[in-house]
């Protein structure tokens, strides 16, 4: 769940209270982490107060992406590709990764090998327009 999808929920429900009509509680999906809060305990909890509790969002999962770098290819430049093409990207040696949560860039780090397996470190946490917390406090 985005934070937009977040934001519209919140609405929806505090817009139905508003108009007085009653908030059906959806079932979870199959998926979903049987501990995670449910509709009808979002709604038990802001009908009391009308702020979410930040503890509420604790418990949601969501998508964390590593991009070490883009290109730009042409079809033809892709159906040529086989085993053992290198794909040059944008990115110089050295420089730090993006690490996206959902759709947002939320921090940069660097590859670590862990053992057989690639990790990252991070190395910075950004703020909201993509700057990091360190730079937008100067």
């Amino acid at each position: 769940m985005n934070p937009a999808e977040i934001d519209a929920l919140v609405a929806s429900v505090q817009a139905a209270k508003a108009a007085g009509q009653p908030i059906a509680a959806t079932p979870a999906p199959a998926s979903a982490d049987p501990a995670a809060p449910q509709l009808a305990e979002f709604e038990r909890l802001t009908s009391s107060n009308p702020e979410v509790p930040l503890a509420m969002l604790f418990s949601l999962t969501l998508p964390i992406s590593i991009e070490l770098g883009r290109t730009s290819m042409s079809v033809q430049e892709i159906l040529r590709l086989g085993r053992g093409s290198v794909i040059q990207l944008e990115r110089l040696a050295g420089e730090p990764i993006d690490i996206f949560v959902g759709d947002r860039r939320f921090a940069e780090g660097e590859v670590v090998v862990l053992g057989e397996h690639f990790g990252v470190r991070v190395t910075r946490i950004l703020g909201r327009g993509g700057v990091a917390a360190q730079d937008a406090a100067a």
